[in-house]
């Protein structure tokens, strides 16, 4: 080797090891004291060992205003490249806080934006690793510009590969956008996004919150949906992502993963004889259902804290990935509200853009109501769902578990929506209404003008109850396929699934349709 190609060398990893040190050790301290990782330290943690290629590694802001012609800001404040997440290929861009505070500027989009439109070319997964304190002020509308350019890839991407934002940092101002339009957002405790912050609300409105109180993991994870998932740590964190990846095709031309499991298919369990009360007021708890019935117990919730009248999450039925929906009778009785319709809709239309078939468990006695209800829109919202599930073509199933009541009944994926197969269990009760308000419309003059109301009442309730609200008429007009024991749920389900793998549906051409946002 000549000598002059030796200093070259030595030239070009002195650069590098510049660029890995980020913003130097104090900041990289900094970081570590306040709990968290450097953008390489996550993207070591997240991808298999050796895997990571980065790119763009070189790349520098071209701004000189503002004293920028002064500031060195290595790797421009972000880490893009790809590998491997247990041996699949991934695309990663990791925001790095110790560089200008991570903040994006438009050589720093230019980066994320090439690795997106990798992923995308390639078909894989693009995961976001977010910890940035916004916009980079000095570069004016050419910051602005790097966040229209990654939106825009957001949405181009929309159903093509899975997207998902991980915030474990700030993320503030416009930057909450591009979160808001990947399919799924996780968030580690002590990270937050707003679009304004605590201090801008204060002078506005006058209002005193805290930065927690404000975008806080729990705050975006129970109150305003935006997240989907919470962990107590950064490395908690990405083993979540890494689960939740274990369950998604590549891309939406890709099959669903098929895992090797050694649960019996056919497999039985006593256990569902007795879960679900013949009294439909009863409380129980759906997941033990969803449970019960995957393989070997593992279901990925989804939302888990937000709208919790309804649940929805993956699971496998002889290792094959499906998606599940279903009311939840512990919370609110199950009823759909705006919330759990949104929160329904999403799920669904996500599954559907991926190829993972439907498993909707329903046990709902209509929609929640309320002044409150009314004027927040339900009407609007809970139209999402409908068209979620009318405008599904993966396979679709259901199993009524009880009682199932009026526009409800049709909004859990019923025959009426296109489901391919529907079953029902002997508790269930498919009706406009409930027996009890439904006596009370029909017999009202009858009840009215008894000797003794009430004893007349309870009778005609459990007459309506005989003649309409159960399984058998819906299933004497084949809107029910097959009335099944609660045991023979798993089996029947992967037999339904196994057969409807190879379905075709198309849907009338069009550019795209209307969602009722």
């Amino acid at each position: 080797m000549s000598e002059e190609l030796e200093k070259k060398l030595e030239e070009l990893q002195i650069e590098r090891d510049r660029i890995r040190a980020g913003g130097g050790e104090k900041r990289i301290q900094k970081q570590h004291d306040s709990g968290k990782m450097t953008a390489r330290e996550r993207v070591d943690a997240f991808l298999d060992e050796g895997s990571f290629v980065e790119m763009d590694m070189f790349v520098k802001h071209r701004a000189v205003d503002f004293g920028m012609d002064k500031v060195d800001a290595p790797g421009e404040g972000v880490v893009v490249g790809h590998g491997t997440v247990n041996g699949r290929q991934i695309c990663v861009s990791a925001q790095d806080f110790t560089v200008i505070g991570g903040s994006l500027g438009e050589m720093h989009a230019a980066k994320i934006c090439k690795a997106m439109d990798l992923a995308s070319k390639i078909g894989v997964p693009f995961i976001c690793l977010n910890d940035s304190g916004g916009a980079r002020i000095q570069e004016g509308v050419d910051a602005l510009k790097g966040y229209g350019e990654i939106f825009y890839r957001n949405t181009v991407c929309s159903g093509v590969i899975p997207q998902i934002s991980v915030i474990m940092g700030p993320c503030a101002g416009g930057a909450v956008y591009s979160p808001a339009l990947t399919d799924f957002v996780f968030m580690s405790k002590g990270a937050n996004m707003f679009i304004t912050g605590p201090e801008v609300i204060k002078t506005v409105t006058g209002e005193n919150v805290t930065f927690e109180e404000l975008g806080g993991a729990m705050t975006h994870n129970q109150t305003s949906g935006v997240a989907h998932f919470v962990a107590e740590d950064e490395q908690q964190c990405l083993e979540d992502v890494k689960k939740l990846l274990s369950f998604l095709p590549d891309n939406n031309l890709d099959e669903v993963p098929l895992v090797e499991t050694k649960d019996d298919p056919n497999r039985m369990d006593e256990f569902l004889q007795d879960l679900i009360p013949l009294n439909p007021n009863k409380p129980y708890d759906v997941r033990d259902v969803l449970k019960s019935v995957f393989d070997d117990g593992d279901f990925l919730e989804v939302q888990e804290l937000y709208a919790q009248n309804i649940v929805v999450g993956f699971g496998r039925l002889n290792g094959r990935t499906v998606g599940a929906v279903a009311n939840q009778p512990k919370i609110m009785a199950g009823c759909l509200d705006i919330n759990a319709s949104d929160k329904a809709a999403r799920f669904v239309r996500f599954c559907d853009a991926f190829n993972i078939p439907l498993l909707t468990f329903s046990d709902v006695p209509g929609y929640l109501p309320g002044v409150s209800q009314e004027h927040g829109g339900v009407i609007r919202h809970g139209a999402k769902l409908l068209y979620a599930y009318s405008e599904a073509t993966v396979p679709k199933i259901t199993v009524i578990l009880r009682k199932a009541y009026g526009g409800a009944y049709i909004a859990m994926c019923s025959r009426h929506l296109a489901a391919d197969m529907v079953f029902a269990l002997p508790t269930a009760e498919i009706a406009v209404m409930g027996p009890s308000g439904a006596a009370n419309i029909i017999y009202r003059k009858e009840i009215k003008a008894a000797e003794n109301p009430d004893d007349l009442r309870e009778q005609k309730i459990e007459e309506f109850r005989e003649r309409s609200a159960n399984p058998y008429v819906a299933a004497s007009r084949g809107y029910v396929d097959d009335i099944i024991q609660p045991k023979e749920m798993r089996p029947k389900l992967i037999s339904s699934l196994e057969t409807l793998l190879n379905k075709r549906e198309s849907r009338p051409s069009k550019k795209h349709g209307n969602l009722p946002v």
